[in-house]
């Protein structure tokens, strides 16, 4: 079964931290494993964008009850109708999460995933206890990806959940 990785971050159309985000959906799917966000616009779009020109799977765990409301580089788009309540499903669907930069949404997405063990790559500057900062694109997605395979193999931080 392949890795889940979330990609957390701002909502909004700014497109300063694009190239981030879209790198880190590259890498994910270069790397075979698939992609979760919330499937809207800013850091999520441009992650999807990343993930979708590689071929990747993008899964989109939308706030609104409407399919359509996913960005266009979302593969599998589910709505829930559950407002921001749906950055549960989306931790809950991680095996792991990559942070960039994002107001209180991504803030709830962090807490809700050291809350259930869910490790936790700073990529935005976060500095909060219990998460592991990452300088750059290509260490956020390999430190991701080596926390899923250490918490699949031992039971531990990856695997509540799942």
């Amino acid at each position: 079964m392949a890795f889940v990785i979330g990609v957390v971050g701002s909502g909004d159309t700014d497109k300063r931290h694009d190239p981030l985000a879209m790198e880190v959906g590259s890498l994910i799917a270069r790397h075979g494993a698939m992609m979760v966000c919330g499937g809207l616009s800013g850091i999520m779009e441009a992650a999807s964008r990343g993930a979708a020109q590689e071929k990747g799977t993008t899964i989109g765990i939308l706030p609104g009850s409407d399919n359509r409301e996913a960005n266009p580089h979302i593969t599998i788009a589910i709505p829930t109708g559950l407002g921001v309540a749906r950055n549960v499903l989306v931790v809950r669907t991680a095996d792991a999460l990559v942070a960039l930069p994002g107001g209180p949404g991504t803030l709830s997405e962090i807490a809700l995933a050291l809350n259930v063990g869910k490790p936790v790559v700073d990529l935005g500057d976060w500095k909060i206890e219990g998460t592991r900062a990452a300088a750059t694109a290509q260490e956020a997605v390999t430190l991701a990806l080596d926390l899923c395979r250490e918490g699949s193999a031992g039971g531990g931080q990856g695997s509540p959940g799942r």
